[in-house]
């Protein structure tokens, strides 16, 4: 992977990898530099079969102060314009085509998460407001520090309260009138009362967050890598399933693929002998 500016991302043993928001001095608020660079890794990441599992966090002290405004209050300068020509579609002098694409290419930044193969597994600590906190939502597996804090601050900026995908993910994680009542007020949403509605899955100490994350990475990194695949593409679909007979359809479609590779052979024979099964890359 290419060296970024805005974002870390660095590969640990066994196939996971850890990408960091990375502008702590900015409580790694989102420019139009780090959506595109989060761009360019997800596409990378869809298929790379060396990197299983995702880790999602932020640098410092903070999961990300949601968009940076300062660079929202500049957008509309010439200048600033001038400096993203290269960006795609960022050169055309519209200003409601400006904000039409910025607001797109942010939001497809939540379907990417869904889409590449890896469970991302978000370890959020701090502040994670605005588009931040939607995009928490679209990780599959969400671990809060205590400082954890989570708000659906776009609300607040004379914005719809819908954005980056939240009126879709949120109902589902915490039920419908709750989700409601998250969105409409823009209140912070602390780390306890996360886990309490089923938010985040758990809570632990800041020091303890990435350890944390890092072993339930590692569970996940012992399943067959193309089971873990198929099931997180099974999940997606089923997300939406109208039917049972759907649902049912996309897990048989799953089981018959693993069942055609060595993985079950392994995966069977080793809880006979009571050891780790080892399954190739594929």
């Amino acid at each position: 992977m290419e060296n970024y500016e805005t974002i870390k991302y660095k590969e640990l043993e066994d196939g996971i990898s850890i990408v960091s928001l990375n502008r702590p001095d900015k409580l790694n608020a989102f420019t139009i530099q780090m959506i595109e660079e989060l761009h360019d890794l997800f596409n990378k990441l869809e298929w790379d079969l060396d990197v299983r599992v995702l880790i999602l966090t932020g640098e410092g002290r903070a999961f990300s102060a949601g968009t940076d405004l300062n660079e929202c209050a500049r957008i509309y300068a010439p200048e600033i314009m001038e400096n993203y020509k290269h960006i795609k579609y960022m050169d055309i002098p519209e200003v409601a085509k400006r904000q039409y694409y910025a607001q797109v290419r942010t939001s497809q930044l939540a379907l990417k998460m869904r889409q590449i193969p890896q469970p991302i597994i978000a370890a959020i600590k701090g502040p994670a407001v605005g588009m931040a906190f939607s995009l928490s939502l679209a990780a599959d597996i969400r671990i809060a520090g205590e400082s954890a804090r989570f708000r659906n601050s776009v609300f607040l900026l004379g914005l719809s309260g819908v954005d980056i995908g939240n009126s879709y993910f949120l109902p589902r994680l915490v039920g419908w009138s709750r989700a409601a009542e998250i969105i409409y007020t823009a209140r912070f949403v602390e780390a306890q009362e996360a886990e309490r509605i089923g938010l985040v899955s758990r809570v632990v100490p800041d020091d303890k967050l990435m350890d944390e994350a890092i072993a339930m990475a590692k569970i996940l990194v012992a399943k067959s890598p193309l089971g873990l695949r198929l099931t997180k593409s099974s999940i997606n679909i089923n997300f939406n399933a109208p039917n049972l007979e759907t649902a049912l359809a996309m897990e048989n479609r799953a089981q018959v693929i693993c069942m055609g590779t060595t993985d079950p052979k392994e995966g069977i024979t080793a809880f006979f002998e009571k050891r780790e099964p080892k399954y190739p890359r594929r």
